[in-house]
């Protein structure tokens, strides 16, 4: 067992070192210092007499001011008989003595101990020590050596009666603080502490331990353990169980299209939908995530487009994670880039199986081998080649080998034997939600096993609500929706949040006391994430030195591409300037975002919204920078711009003249003076130096003086004489070069 600092007990216990030292001198115990380390007899000795104040709630004196004792008395002679006035005196005295009982109330009020003497003061720090009780010999109070006392309770308390105890068994949940772990098993708090201490782990008694922690120490102390499983309100309203076999039936395959960006995804289900979704995109650029239904030889198939931009990889991640299948759109005449690779990663990760379209074939510079040799690098390797991975030449612009495509798309299907139980509630994943000004907040859902029903009263994140319309991707109104099927709905009560998994439930009290939980532990751990500062922060947040912060409010008209700008601008953050999303949101920028971006010193950033009239006067009047976009490049080449503004300037070093040292003076109360000849350049009072003694700098600083004859000189230009003295240097030799610079600040690129 590694030693126990004194201070480091003192955190535990709240207490200072300096009490813990006056503790262990009243047992004969001398500690010099609070760095002193404890032995085990000593720790063991400590930690019983502060944990007491835990047993009460209340805390105890641990002042330790020695009294001086009272002077003795000389026993009186002895008496064959006492006086029958001397005799009444003692019978009264006993008496009194026998009346007299000492009462300490510590609910409410801490103990003034020092009004007792010293063994009876230590007998209230100590715990009760009763032989059938806790196995240990009981401290016995009164003496006239009080040291040797002390020291013989000392030793008793080390050595423990040993009694054969019974194996426990003990619940334990995922986590336990210090206390209930020892209030279950039956054993003080101390024994525990003293426990997590062996094995290196400072708690105190009401820190929260994880379950492998507590399982050791339970164990350790001879506690059979078993895992509390704790069912919870979400557990009983989301009845997540699998179904039975029997009751599945095949459902439509859910198909997700990546890539990287402008490698043609979009224009692939364009031509399958024979839509120009392409056209209707700012920049040409899919910035949303849309799902929609096809049928292809009478039987449906969902597809979801991700955006294939860097920006969206968690969105690309959320769609590959609720998919069967993932086309992964790799253009012939590119080959695989950055993006392609992660959603490799991301389809590998979700385990769905992965068919190649190899776009752009009607190029002439299309080469289709070269993009199967670069697959075969991310263990991608094709059929032709013997592999599993399906891979098709396609040409979205001309429809070549589309039709292909979609026969491996329902080939795979039949092999996964995709099904889902339809006489169910619903479960479903939150493909996509935004707040619409008449509709309210609509979520794009994506169901994944039983049936959604228009009236169902549903769960999403922490939003709530009964489905009060539905409508699939046609824009249609239906009133059902099965399995792998997207529909949009309106009815919740804000905006979830994309990713969240929807659930229809029965019990509308249970749903909104679980929403309401969700909220709450929500917000404990926003306030928990705001840490306040202590002095060893702030001395480490010095030592890391000054780091700039730039808060952002991000607003846009969709959740996807609120969690899209965020991520660009996180990754915008380098060791001088931090970004802090401070809100992201949906919904355009209103007054009380500018009311937070004055508060925080933020600026706001609009994606596809626009501003209230309200807002932008408010920002206009506090001076709030509002910058709108609709293109997400924009946004990040501006904000790289107002980060390359706020960075440290970049300084070089300039040389602006040399001269050497021909004669040395000293002069009292000044030091050396060399008396140089500026050999090129010009020296300038205000440079910094260095002195070079053979090829080597012996020194590096600043000049204290510049003079010329004996007046003070800005500058000496070359061929002159000057006499130099310089900070915190004397050492000087004949022949030195001073060598003349000042650093020039230069413009970042």
């Amino acid at each position: 067992m590694a030693k126990i600092k004194i201070s480091e007990l003192g955190k535990v216990f709240n207490i200072s070192g300096k009490e813990i030292i006056a503790v262990l001198k009243d047992f004969g115990i001398e500690k010099k210092s609070t760095t002193s380390s404890l032995e085990d007899d000593q720790l063991n000795l400590l930690v019983e007499i502060l944990t007491q104040k835990f047993d009460d709630g209340s805390p105890i004196d641990m002042e330790r001011k020695a009294e001086e004792p009272a002077p003795e008395e000389k026993p009186a002679k002895k008496k064959d008989k006492p006086e029958p006035a001397e005799e009444a005196v003692v019978e009264e005295k006993e008496s009194k003595a026998e009346r007299t009982s000492r009462h300490v109330d510590t609910r409410a009020n801490a103990v003034d101990l020092k009004k007792y003497d010293e063994a009876d003061r230590i007998q209230d720090i100590l715990p009760d020590m009763d032989d059938s009780a806790q196995g240990k010999q009981k401290i016995k109070k009164g003496g006239k050596n009080n040291k040797k006392d002390k020291a013989e309770n000392f030793e008793k308390i080390q050595k423990p009666v040993k009694q054969k105890e019974e194996k426990i068994h003990v619940l334990i949940p995922d986590e336990i603080t210090v206390s209930e772990l020892a209030e279950r098993m039956g054993k003080a708090a101390a024994e525990v502490i003293k426990k997590l201490m062996i094995l290196g782990i400072m708690a105190s008694i009401n820190d929260v331990i994880d379950f492998d922690t507590a399982s050791l120490v339970a164990e350790d102390m001879g506690a059979e353990v078993e895992r509390e499983i704790i069912v919870t309100q979400e557990d009983i309203l989301f009845n997540d169980v699998e179904d039975d076999p029997s009751t599945l039936v095949p459902r439509p395959p859910v198909v997700v299209v990546m890539g990287h960006v402008d490698h043609g995804k979009t224009s692939i289900l364009d031509s399958i939908r024979k839509t120009q979704v392409t056209k209707g995109e700012a920049g040409g650029i899919t910035q949303h995530i849309g799902a929609y239904s096809v049928k292809i030889n009478d039987r449906p198939i969902t597809f979801l487009d991700t955006p294939g931009h860097e920006a969206f990889t968690a969105m690309r991640l959320r769609g590959a994670q609720v998919t069967d299948i993932a086309i992964l759109v790799v253009a012939a005449d590119d080959g695989i880039m950055p993006q392609t690779v992660e959603a490799i990663n991301h389809a590998k990760a979700a385990g769905v199986t992965v068919i190649v379209a190899i776009n752009k074939m009607d190029k002439p510079t299309a080469n289709p081998d070269r993009v199967k040799q670069e697959l075969t690098e991310y263990d991608l390797l094709p059929e032709d080649w013997g592999g599993d991975t399906i891979c098709v030449p396609v040409s979205a612009l001309t429809g070549d080998g589309i039709e292909n495509l979609l026969e491996m798309v329902l080939l795979v299907a039949d092999m996964k034997e995709l099904k889902a139980n339809p006489n169910r509630n619903a479960k479903g994943a939150v493909i996509e939600s935004r707040l619409d000004k008449s509709k309210g907040p609509v979520a794009t859902i994506l169901v994944q096993n039983g049936t959604l029903k228009a009236g169902d009263f549903v769960v999403a994140g922490t939003s709530i609500g009964k489905v009060r319309a539905m409508t699939d991707d046609k824009g249609r109104k239906i009133i059902s929706a099965g399995p792998s099927t997207p529909v949009e709905i309106l009815g919740l009560s804000d905006v979830p949040e994309g990713g969240d998994t929807l659930y229809c439930v029965d019990d509308e009290k249970m749903a909104k006391n679980v929403v309401e939980a969700r909220k709450f532990k929500l917000k404990e751990e926003e306030q928990n994430s705001r840490k306040l500062v202590s002095l060893d922060d702030l001395f480490n947040q010095i030592n890391q030195g000054d780091v700039k912060d730039l808060n952002i409010i991000v607003k846009a008209d969709v959740q996807g591409s609120v969690e899209a700008v965020k991520q660009s601008l996180l990754k915008l953050t380098n060791e001088e300037v931090r970004i802090n999303i401070i809100h992201g949101a949906v919904g355009a920028v209103n007054e009380s975002d500018v009311m937070l971006a004055d508060a925080s010193n933020a600026i706001i950033v609009g994606f596809n919204v626009r501003p209230t009239n309200g807002a932008m006067e408010s920002a206009q009047d506090k001076k709030v920078d509002v910058r709108l976009y609709r293109v997400i490049y924009q946004a990040i080449e501006e904000i790289e711009a107002a980060i390359k503004g706020m960075l440290a300037p970049q300084f070089k070093e300039v040389i602006t003249g040399h001269a050497e040292v021909r004669q040395l003076f000293k002069v009292s109360g000044v030091g050396t003076i060399a008396g140089c000849h500026v050999t090129d350049g010009k020296i300038m009072r205000n440079s910094d130096v260095r002195i070079v003694r053979d090829g080597i700098v012996v020194h590096e600083g600043h000049l204290s003086s510049l003079k010329r004859f004996k007046d003070d000189a800005k500058e000496v230009a070359e061929g002159f004489e000057c006499g130099m003295s310089f900070e915190k240097f004397n050492d000087l030799k004949e022949g030195d070069v001073i060598e003349s610079y000042v650093m020039e600040e230069i413009e970042r690129a």
